[in-house]
C-alpha cells in the first residue's frame, strides 16, 4: 500500500502563489509516476499534470500550462505542485495520485493506483 498525504492548501488572494506538497509512505516513492488533480464543488475531477518517476517527463493540460509546475524529490518521498497567479476559479480540493505504470491517458483518474485525501485551496478575488 501507498499512503499519500497532501498539505499546503489554504486561503489566498487572486494573484498569489501556493505550493502544495504530497508526502508518500509505504512503498518506494521513486517507483511511481505522480499526478495532480483537483475537484471543485459540483464539477468532475480535473487533471492538472503528471511527472515521471525520475522527473524526466512532465505533462500538463493547456488549462494550467505555464502557471502550474509539478516537481518531486525522491530522496524526500515528496511531490509538489507549484501554482502561480492563482485565480478564483482555481478554488477546489487538490489531490495527488500515484501510478506504478506511466498512464497512457494521464488525465484519466482511473489510471492511478493510489490517492491522497486532498487539500483545500480557496482563492478570493
Amino acid at each position: 500500500q501507498v499512503q499519500l498525504v497532501e498539505s499546503g492548501g489554504g486561503m489566498v488572494q487572486a494573484g498569489d502563489s501556493l505550493r502544495l506538497s504530497c508526502a508518500c509512505s509505504g512503498r518506494i516513492f521513486s517507483n511511481y509516476a505522480m499526478g495532480w488533480f483537483r475537484q471543485a464543488p459540483g464539477k468532475e475531477r480535473e487533471f492538472l499534470g503528471v511527472i515521471s518517476r525520475d522527473s524526466a517527463i512532465t505533462y500538463y493540460p493547456d488549462s494550467v500550462k505555464g502557471r502550474f509546475t509539478i516537481s518531486r524529490e525522491n530522496d524526500k518521498n515528496t511531490a509538489y505542485l507549484q501554482m502561480n497567479n492563482l485565480k478564483p476559479e482555481d478554488t477546489a480540493v487538490y489531490y495527488c495520485a500515484a501510478a506504478y505504470y506511466w498512464p497512457d491517458r494521464s488525465d484519466y483518474p482511473e489510471n492511478y493506483d493510489y490517492w491522497g485525501q486532498g487539500t483545500e485551496v480557496t482563492v478570493s478575488s
